[in-house]
């Protein structure tokens, strides 16, 4: 037996499936195919509160140099207004790194829910639903192979 895929809740091997806490057999898998459904909206919120926490130190730190710029004030204190800017502009920057890092795993993770569905005994059956794109990606391609290694009749995975 040849292992495709093995993770927590899904095991993808040259007899069978098993996802969802259901087991199948290659043979009962009429068809397999995959749709994106609905976006998770959680995740895009998510996104957008990660990049607006990169650019409102930025945004604090110029209009900390425009005031220490527009207000008429003595020296000493357009110095203190605008090098306090500039420094709260540029304390931005390892946190941008640290942020930037989360907004690349996010869209790894995705924002729309892909499933995995399988016509067994003439019926559609949803065996995976995740929006994790890497996760699925693999589990997809390991199915796909457990598929076209299988002796039994062909039925290549398809889109929909």
């Amino acid at each position: 037996m040849t292992t495709y895929y093995r993770g927590p809740d899904v095991l993808v091997t040259s007899t069978g499936v098993r996802m969802g806490g259901r087991d199948y057999r290659l043979g009962d898998l009429a068809q397999v195919w995959h749709r994106r459904g609905r976006r998770a909206w959680g995740n895009v919120a998510g996104r957008g509160a990660l990049v607006l926490a990169i650019i409102t130190p930025v945004v604090i730190g110029a209009i900390g140099v425009l005031i220490a710029l527009v207000i008429d004030a003595s020296t000493t204190t357009t110095i203190v207004l605008a090098g306090g800017g500039v420094l709260i502009g540029l304390a931005a920057l390892p946190l941008a790194d640290v942020l930037l890092e989360f907004v690349d795993r996010s869209y790894d993770r995705g924002s729309h829910r892909l499933e995995i569905w399988a016509r067994v005994d003439g019926a559609d059956v949803l065996l995976l639903a995740t929006t994790d794109k890497r996760r699925f990606g693999q589990i997809y391609r390991a199915l796909q192979r457990a598929v076209d290694d299988d002796p039994t009749p062909s039925r290549a995975p398809e889109a929909r």
